[in-house]
C-alpha cells in the first residue's frame, strides 16, 4: 500500500479487505481474455508469422471483421518478445492465412509491424475461428502454455479483453463476500485491456493503444451515490481507471483514447489496486484515505 504521504506498507494479498470501508464502491473490470495470438501465413512471401490482435473500436460482438494487430516473424512465445524476428514487410491487400481464418491487410498503422486487418466471413465464423485456432497471447517468462482459462479472471464475462486485466486476479469470490458482509459495495465495467509489450521500442512507447469499454448503468448510478455520500470510489486496476476517467463515470460504450500518468488529475476514482502478484506477495494500493 502507498498512501497519500508516499509511506509504504506490505501487505498480502489476502488482506486486501482491510484497507477498504464500509460505502466504499469496488469497481473491477469483468473483461474475459481472447485467444488472440493466431500463428499463419504471410501471402505473398510465403512466410510465417504470427498475428497478436490488440485493438477494436467498438465491443458489439457483430463488429469483429476489422482489428488492428502487432505482427511477429516466424516463433512463438518461448523466445523473448524484444529478441522475436521481424516479420515479413506487409502492403494493403496483402492475405493472412491464420489456420480457419483468413484476413486482409487494410492499413499500415503508422508502424511497418502495426497493422488493420479486415477477417473474412461472418461474425460467428471469425468467433468460432478465434476459438478453434487462436491461443492467449503470453510470455517467455512462462515457459508452459497457458491455456485460455489461465489468462481468466474469478469474474471474466464477455470475451473482449486481448490481454487480462491483471488486477483482478487480486479478487476471490470469498474476499467479495467479506466486503459485501462489511458493507462495501461492488461493481463492474467492461473494457478490452489491450496488449502489454511489443517487443518494440518504438511501438512501446505508443502503448496503451486505444481500448474499448462499457459501463453499464447499474455501475453508473453506485457511483453517483458513493459519491453523493462520500464514499471512495475504488478501482481495481487501471483499466477500470481509464474507462471511468474517460467517461466521467456515465454509462455506456466508449472508446478511451487518453493515457494515465502521475499528472492525471482524476475526477472519479480516489483509489486504485494495481498489479496482481503470486499468493503470498504483496500488492500496491494507490490513492487516498487509504487507513481503513
Amino acid at each position: 500500500m502507498v498512501n497519500p504521504r508516499g509511506q509504504f506498507k506490505h501487505a498480502p494479498r489476502s488482506s486486501l479487505v482491510s484497507f477498504v470501508n464500509r460505502g466504499d464502491l469496488v469497481i473491477a473490470n469483468d473483461a474475459a481474455t481472447l485467444p488472440a495470438s493466431l500463428q499463419g501465413t504471410h501471402w505473398p512471401t510465403g512466410s510465417r508469422i504470427e498475428v497478436r490482435l490488440a485493438g477494436r473500436r467498438s465491443l458489439a460482438t457483430h463488429e469483429v471483421n476489422e482489428i488492428s494487430a502487432i505482427l511477429f516473424g516466424d516463433g512463438d512465445f518461448h523466445t523473448r518478445t524484444e529478441d522475436r524476428p521481424a516479420p515479413p514487410l506487409v502492403h494493403p491487400g496483402d492475405r493472412l492465412e491464420l489456420g480457419p481464418l483468413t484476413a486482409t491487410v487494410e492499413q499500415i498503422l503508422g508502424h511497418p509491424r502495426l497493422i488493420l486487418i479486415h477477417f473474412a466471413g461472418s461474425a460467428d465464423s471469425i468467433w468460432a475461428g478465434l476459438a478453434r485456432h487462436g491461443r492467449p497471447i503470453q510470455y517467455a517468462h512462462v515457459p508452459q502454455p497457458l491455456a485460455l482459462w489461465d489468462v481468466w479472471t474469478p469474474i471474466a464475462g464477455p470475451p473482449v479483453a486481448f490481454e487480462p486485466p491483471s488486477a483482478g486476479f487480486a479478487l476471490e469470490w470469498r474476499m467479495l463476500a467479506e466486503m459485501r458482509a462489511l458493507g462495501v459495495n461492488f461493481a463492474t465495467i467492461t473494457h478490452a485491456a489491450g496488449i502489454s509489450s511489443t517487443g518494440d521500442a518504438e511501438l512501446d512507447r505508443r502503448l496503451p493503444f486505444d481500448e474499448a469499454y462499457r459501463i453499464p448503468d447499474s455501475t453508473a448510478r453506485a457511483i453517483r451515490r458513493a459519491k453523493a455520500q462520500g464514499s471512495r470510489v475504488i478501482a481495481i486496476g487501471t483499466t477500470v481507471v481509464r474507462a471511468l476517467e474517460h467517461a466521467g463515470g456515465e454509462p455506456g460504450d466508449g472508446l478511451a483514447t487518453q493515457r494515465l500518468g502521475p499528472l492525471t488529475p482524476l475526477r472519479i476514482v480516489d483509489a486504485i489496486l494495481s498489479g496482481a502478484h503470486e499468493p503470498g506477495s504483496t500488492c500496491c494500493f494507490y490513492g487516498k484515505q487509504l487507513e481503513s
